[in-house]
């Protein structure tokens, strides 16, 4: 993963990728992943998305990895929150209530860390990374969550010819390469989001879908 082209993104406050809104799909989809009630849910690649305080809000600890100090810092400030700092191994843990940020890198990420995570929701972590980096981010992080751990994953869906990530384009047979070794992986909805994505059509793209998938961890 280019460090320096993510902080750069964040100093430069060229972050249209963070919404303003927790996403509705997943306040829809959520109850249907299965995360045991206080379950802890893993947020890779957590920016400051308001998506980490709806899930705080549904009663599950949050773990967010995040590489930007900027978007740690913007998260907290920006709902009030002053969070407790120390260091690891893994990075700088910022930790207020249920929510624990670590400013690193996802892939520093050991599986002591994620020892406790019930859940995993990932909305802006696999499309980020190119796909050279895609295989070793499942085989990484993802490979050293729990037994029995269930998530959303949340991809994109286009002509990757028509425009250079990120976000990238993740096809439904890529994830199932990647994922189905270790995880049960279903489809539980594909939405055309075109007409939303005023940005992506201007740049010259003609269809684009955003899929989330029911994943769970298989028994070892």
């Amino acid at each position: 993963m280019d460090h320096d082209f993510w902080l750069q993104r964040w100093q430069q406050g060229q972050t249209g990728f963070h919404q303003s809104r927790v996403l509705p799909l997943l306040q829809k989809h959520w109850p249907a992943v299965g995360v045991p009630a206080g379950g802890r849910v893993f947020v890779p690649l957590a920016g400051k998305s308001l998506d980490m305080l709806w899930l705080a809000g549904q009663g599950h600890p949050v773990l967010g990895v995040e590489l930007s100090p900027l978007a740690v810092q913007q998260f907290f400030a920006e709902h009030g929150l002053t969070p407790n700092v120390h260091a690891s191994r893994c990075g700088t843990h910022h930790v207020a209530g249920a929510i624990e940020l670590i400013c690193g890198d996802v892939f520093g990420l050991d599986a002591a860390a994620l020892a406790d995570c019930a859940g995993v929701y990932d909305r802006a972590a696999l499309i980020a990374l190119p796909p050279e980096l895609r295989a070793r981010y499942v085989a990484g992080p993802y490979a050293r969550l729990p037994a029995a751990c269930r998530g959303l994953l949340v991809t994109l869906e286009y002509p990757q010819h028509e425009m250079q990530g990120p976000p990238f384009s993740v096809e439904e047979a890529e994830v199932r390469q990647h994922y189905e070794p270790d995880w049960d992986v279903a489809l539980l909805e594909r939405r055309d989001i075109l007409a939303q994505e005023a940005k992506f059509a201007a740049a010259g793209v003609t269809s684009m879908s955003t899929v989330l998938y029911r994943i769970a961890r298989k028994a070892a």
